[in-house]
């Protein structure tokens, strides 16, 4: 068993450690990682060869499998995304809201970093190197727990980020692997309130659940995506199926992918049947409402809605599709559906795009528009921890800025209150 709050506490020291580097030297740290991920290559893909195999040994679904899977292309797309990273803005530091007093005390706030971060993550191994990244950037320290289907890529992806700290003098313990699958193991971290400052869980809604239950220190919960396009009577048919067919097909095994189509009711004898004709040459497996269903029955792969589909994030090529009378009662479907991730509209109607963006309450919000686009770098944020789905301190892909936080500087010339 790791000895995990040897490893947070290891971890609260080197964050107090990066608040005397520079820029400069976290972005060779940068540099250096995507460096060593390009260097260690074949032992990384040897190690997630092993991750594979014992998933399919399991009888992991294949969308768990695609998840966890690395190949040359992935590596070389993680140290691209790493260097993106080295070249944004460094948000510490960041003065704002300044102003003077009538009696010449001046006051701002300056961005600091949050401290340590504690992210228990499944499946996908990558996320180890989002988040060392974008934590040594933003000066925080992480202690990072990953799944047991992910664990030979998470010991290989952390001897990379270890020999890259190592290489620029900064503090090795600034990234630390809990290295076990002791569910154990994560309810002390989640008990380590002295040494981490934020939990960001990054998996199915069990985990969130536990999570949210066992902690003693905040977290951030999101990543649950129930994604939503509604279609209304004027939407664009050819435009239209593109952005579905992205939204489900380009990638359906992530959060952003489209989960559920609901088509405005005088549109549906066109878009239902067009939409199953287009996604079945993707392998698509329909689940329709009993007002869709007449229009598509017999068709290849599709089959009658079930209770719980609705509700379901499928990470698969399966797309539910439901017919509504009204743009109220789309955004009354998503308000019962939806978990608050991305939910957009396609028409061409201005005033009925205005009036869907400003009631659906989630966190990326689309007209016409694939929900695909809900990621940190295709948001300009070059990477993400998490995407949160709540209210209070970051919502959506969280960057280097959500990474932070703030205090106030007062600066006086002896100035006493009276």
């Amino acid at each position: 068993m790791s000895d995990v709050r040897t490893i947070a506490a290891a971890a609260r020291d080197a964050a107090k450690r990066l608040k005397l580097t520079s820029s400069e030297q976290r972005d060779r740290f940068l540099r250096a990682l995507a460096a060593k991920i390009d260097a260690q290559q074949p032992a990384i893909l040897a190690a997630n060869a092993l991750d594979i195999e014992a998933a399919q040994t399991a009888g992991l679904a294949a969308a768990m499998i695609d998840r966890l899977s690395l190949n040359l292309a992935r590596l070389a797309g993680i140290a691209r995304d790493v260097l993106h990273i080295a070249a944004l803005d460094d948000p510490l530091g960041e003065r704002f809201d300044a102003f003077e007093r009538n009696d010449g005390l001046r006051l701002h706030k300056r961005r600091v970093p949050l401290g340590v971060l504690g992210v228990i993550f499944e499946s996908r191994p990558n996320v180890a190197i989002d988040i060392a990244a974008l934590a040594i950037k933003s000066g925080n320290a992480a202690v990072l727990r990953g799944g047991k289907e992910a664990q030979h890529s998470n010991r290989a992806f952390a001897a990379a980020i270890r020999a890259a700290l190592s290489a620029v003098a900064l503090p090795i313990d600034a990234i630390g692997l809990i290295d076990s699958t002791d569910r154990d193991d994560t309810l002390a971290l989640l008990r380590c309130d002295d040494c981490i400052d934020l939990i960001i869980p990054r998996g199915g809604a069990g985990l969130h659940t536990f999570c949210r239950r066992e902690s003693r220190i905040p977290v951030i919960t999101g990543g649950i995506g129930i994604c939503h396009l509604y279609v209304a009577a004027d939407a664009d048919l050819d435009a239209g199926l593109r952005v579905i067919q992205n939204a489900k097909v380009q990638r359906p095994t992530v959060c952003n992918a489209l989960d559920t189509v609901l088509v405005q009711r005088e549109a549906a004898a066109k878009w239902v049947p067009a939409i199953v004709a287009r996604l079945a040459e993707d392998s698509v497996q329909f689940r329709c409402d009993p007002r869709a269903w007449p229009l598509v029955a017999g068709a290849t792969g599709v089959t009658a809605a079930g209770p719980e589909d609705f509700d379901t994030e499928w990470l698969s090529l399966t797309l539910g599709i439901a017919v509504v009378d009204s743009p109220q009662a789309a955004v009354s479907f998503i308000d019962t559906h939806s978990t608050g991730h991305s939910d957009g509209i396609l028409t061409a109607d201005r005033e009925l795009a205005a009036y869907f963006l400003s009631q659906v309450d989630s966190a990326a919000v689309y007209w016409n528009a694939s929900t695909r686009f809900t990621d940190g770098g295709e948001m300009g944020l070059g990477a993400e921890v998490a995407v949160s789905t709540q209210r209070l301190h970051a919502r959506g892909p969280m960057g280097l800025r959500e990474l932070t936080s703030y205090q106030w500087v007062v600066e006086g010339d002896y100035h006493v209150r009276n």
